[in-house]
């Protein structure tokens, strides 16, 4: 039998299926309610292959953010996706960009979804929030910051009314380099060290 939480995440979710807020170019994309919700990571946005396959991280970008948390974490993709409540900024894939790679979500898009991530907050009170990516970091921390800045550090937000540590990961995009060369290699292993040692992990896959 569902936990309240599970009924009012279920009911959120079909709200979000129905929005007509902005055109979908395809989604949206939920994730379904976790058997542990103090862990909430947030993305983004879909790409372009999440829409039809209806989870978020399912392709490319995913697998390697799935690996990081294997090898850091001990964490397999499955056991991943069982135990943390994954959502995104905006949750339709936005589309191409002019000059290639996929379009960030516009201010427009970002406010239209805001409402569905706040109504995620307050139902889950995450302990912990992994933002993934320079656009999911300014939005839980409230400001623009570069990426040395963030990756490798614990930060208290106050975040939709919610209070929680945020441990910022770089977007695992194969488009982005900065993972791979130093400092993000050092800066990325020190976020999943920070993230294998919170409590709220610790917890969840003890």
């Amino acid at each position: 039998m569902d936990s309240p939480i599970e009924k009012r995440l279920r009911a959120l979710h079909r709200e979000l299926e129905r929005c007509k807020s902005c055109p979908k170019v395809q989604g949206p994309v939920v994730h379904g309610p976790p058997l542990a919700t103090k862990i909430l990571l947030v993305g983004q946005a879909p790409g372009p292959h999440e829409g039809s396959i209806g989870r978020p991280f399912a392709w490319t970008a995913g697998k390697t953010m799935f690996r990081w948390f294997e090898t850091a974490l001990g964490i397999s993709e499955a056991a991943f996706r069982a135990q943390i409540y994954m959502t995104a900024v905006a949750r339709c894939f936005p589309g191409k960009a002019a000059g290639g790679g996929d379009r960030k979500p516009n201010a427009q898009e970002i406010a239209a979804c805001g409402r569905f991530l706040a109504q995620e907050v307050e139902i889950l009170r995450p302990e912990l929030v992994i933002p993934v990516g320079t656009l999911a970091i300014d939005q839980v921390l409230g400001r623009k910051a570069p990426l040395v800045e963030t990756i490798g550090h614990v930060f208290t937000v106050d975040w939709q009314g919610n209070a929680a540590d945020a441990i910022p990961l770089p977007h695992p995009s194969g488009a982005s380099p900065w993972h791979k060369l130093e400092p993000g290699k050092t800066l990325l292993s020190q976020a999943l060290a920070l993230i294998a040692q919170h409590p709220a992990v610790v917890k969840a896959f003890c």
